[in-house]
């Protein structure tokens, strides 16, 4: 190993960071413009062989491997396997992000596909700094099936340690123009910006908005939560707000899903009505559209619809309530419901619905949530649906969509495919950081919506946390900057850029990335569970490796050190948050004992989580 990266591994291996950088894959690049589609990407850290395990494969943020002089046996090869189910047409090539040793010579390598001999020579990269260079893949040597990709010295003298070396920290096969951006998916993590930003991230001069509506629900909040996010909506430039039909149920005094909580046809109480009449007005005096949500259909005795006489009418007077206070948004949402699941039904209560409303003012809008609101509207059950929708459905009424799945990546293509079997105008209803009160957090960048998603649907509306509406503020900010500007969406900058507009002093911001980056969220790791909990499956990884008992006190350690910076800097603020990190911090400490039951007895995991 050369000097000044022995000196850089010696002065981490002992910090938390690098131990769990040392468990985990990553990848790491620049740019923040879209780019072509990779064929195959992975890390340095990814291929086989290589001195990875010698030296470990964390070095200046990367995760990286290196290959030795041949001498070194072993440590002069690494090599990847990847599948590719067939070949695009087009030149292809290898993005290689790598860095030569600081020897005055540069090391000799070869880089090797299919057995093809792409280069050989002495490699011209940096000795300073990573960078990427690509290399040109001669049509037919990929193929369909397995791919085999090596990195190897050429150098015939040369010791495990010490120059000559070549280091990789990334791979992507892909077209020319392909850009290395950091995957988040493979490696989060956060360096907070130098300074503030404008935020959102500002238009081009002369270019409106990306999309027209931008903004949030609740989900089973109470009036306060509300009432709490108002003035950051309008600070941030969110102009929606919708209100979670779970908070017109009667959630004070029974728990969501018993029969007795949903009973729509009654009039609300008083003093309910109150409290949400001074959340339309402290809307209205925010430039805030509100729109007013009602399920009659999910976890109730009665379904409204076309045949049940009364029941329009006593779905209706909620929604002449709310016109009543001047609110001219409204939704009805029929999703996850198992009764009363017909298309036509359901479009003749909508049109009557929003036909009584534009009686009193021409004005009022309506937006339908469908009970299939997920995917490209091409399955069996869905594609007759949407068709049935498409026309018999007023065509004012808007449709609000999740996206191809419930959770997961939103794509223009497949907003496309929606809307053209549905026939209707489109809100993004965003499954994101959305936790439905599951004991979790998902506070990273919201990732992977197109960023021309905006030419295809005219609304977008996160979904919330639950309980953690404070916290919240920090995902929903990212939110609101792709929602002004996805053409600009950068996550990296737009979730360090929410910190620093939400936090005072630099222990703030300082403790609320660590916060961040212990709970990155499910889009960040892939998963699409809104329960997903990412400080248990950090652990889980940790525990689950060779000679993890270090590891895992380490990250037990780290969270009680943030658990207390959280409480001295945060006093007054973000309590249910604080209490879901308490809580894991519990649930870790009994997993370690269970884990390391000879250890726990000597009451070492409680001493080392203070």
């Amino acid at each position: 190993m050369p000097a000044s990266l022995l000196r850089h591994s010696m002065k981490h291996s002992t910090t938390y960071l690098n131990t769990l950088l040392w468990l985990t894959l990553a990848v790491s690049a620049a740019g923040s413009q879209p780019t072509p589609e990779a064929l195959a990407s992975f890390t340095g850290a990814e291929f086989r062989g290589g001195a990875k395990d010698l030296f470990g494969s964390n070095f200046d943020g990367e995760q990286v491997n290196y290959v030795y002089a041949l001498p070194t046996g072993a440590h002069a090869t690494m090599e990847v396997t990847f599948p590719l189910k067939s070949v695009p047409p087009g030149p292809l090539f290898v993005h290689l992000k790598g860095r030569d040793d600081d020897y005055p010579a540069q090391c000799a390598i070869a880089i090797e596909l299919n057995g093809r001999t792409l280069f050989e020579g002495r490699n011209t990269y940096s000795t300073k700094a990573f960078e990427t260079k690509r290399f040109a893949i001669p049509e037919g040597v990929l193929k369909a099936g397995e791919n085999t990709l090596v990195i190897a010295s050429r150098e015939k003298e040369g010791n495990v340690g010490m120059p000559p070396w070549f280091q990789v920290a990334a791979c992507v096969v892909a077209p020319e123009k392909y850009v290395i951006r950091r995957d988040l998916h493979k490696d989060f993590w956060m360096t907070l910006p130098a300074e503030k930003r404008p935020f959102p991230e500002p238009l081009p001069e002369g270019k409106q908005p990306g999309f027209k509506f931008r903004g949030t629900k609740g989900w089973m909040w109470t009036p306060q939560q509300y009432l709490a996010e108002i003035p950051y909506l309008a600070q941030f430039k969110g102009n929606f707000l919708m209100n979670c039909y779970g908070s017109m149920c009667d959630v004070e005094h029974y728990r969501w899903g018993d029969p007795q909580c949903n009973r729509w046809w009654e009039d609300l109480p008083e003093a309910k009505k109150k409290a949400y009449e001074e959340v339309v007005r402290e809307c209205q005096r925010n430039n805030i559209v509100f729109c007013f949500s009602m399920n009659p259909n999910i976890l109730s005795k009665r379904v409204v619809n076309d045949n049940a006489p009364g029941s329009v009418d006593a779905l209706f007077k909620h929604y002449a309530w709310m016109q009543g206070l001047g609110v001219k948004w409204f939704n009805i949402s029929l999703d996850d419901i198992t009764l009363g699941i017909n298309a036509s039904s359901q479009a003749r209560v909508v049109n009557e619905v929003l036909g009584r409303l534009r009686a009193k003012d021409p004005e009022a809008q309506m937006i339908f949530c469908p009970t299939y609101y997920w995917g490209d509207g091409t399955g069996k059950e869905q594609k007759p649906y949407l068709e049935t929708l498409a026309r018999e459905l007023d065509k004012d009424v808007f449709l609000f969509w999740t996206g191809e799945a419930v959770v997961g990546k939103i794509t223009r293509k497949g907003a496309e495919t929606f809307h053209n079997l549905g026939g209707h105008r489109m809100f993004l209803w965003d499954n994101y950081p959305v936790n439905d009160d599951r004991p979790t957090m998902h506070l990273g960048p919201v990732i992977d919506r197109d960023p021309d998603l905006c030419e295809v649907v005219d609304g977008y509306m996160s979904n919330p946390m639950c309980k953690q509406n404070e916290i919240n503020r920090f995902p929903l900010l990212t939110c609101l900057d792709y929602a002004w500007n996805p053409a600009a969406y950068d996550p990296f900058r737009s979730i360090g850029q929410a910190i620093l507009h939400l936090a005072d002093t630099a222990p703030q911001r300082e403790a609320l990335r660590d916060l961040v980056e212990a709970y990155p969220g499910m889009l960040i790791y892939g998963q699409h569970s809104t329960g997903f909990n990412a400080v248990q499956e950090q652990f889980t990884r940790i525990v689950t490796a060779p000679f993890s008992r270090q590891a895992a006190l380490a990250y037990i350690e780290h969270l009680q050190r943030l658990s207390d910076r959280l409480k001295q800097q945060f006093p007054g603020q973000y309590a249910p948050a604080r209490q879901t990190l308490d809580n894991d911090i519990q649930l870790l400490k009994k997993r370690f004992a269970e884990r390391y039951p000879e250890l726990a007895a000597s009451g070492t995991a409680q001493t080392a989580s203070r």
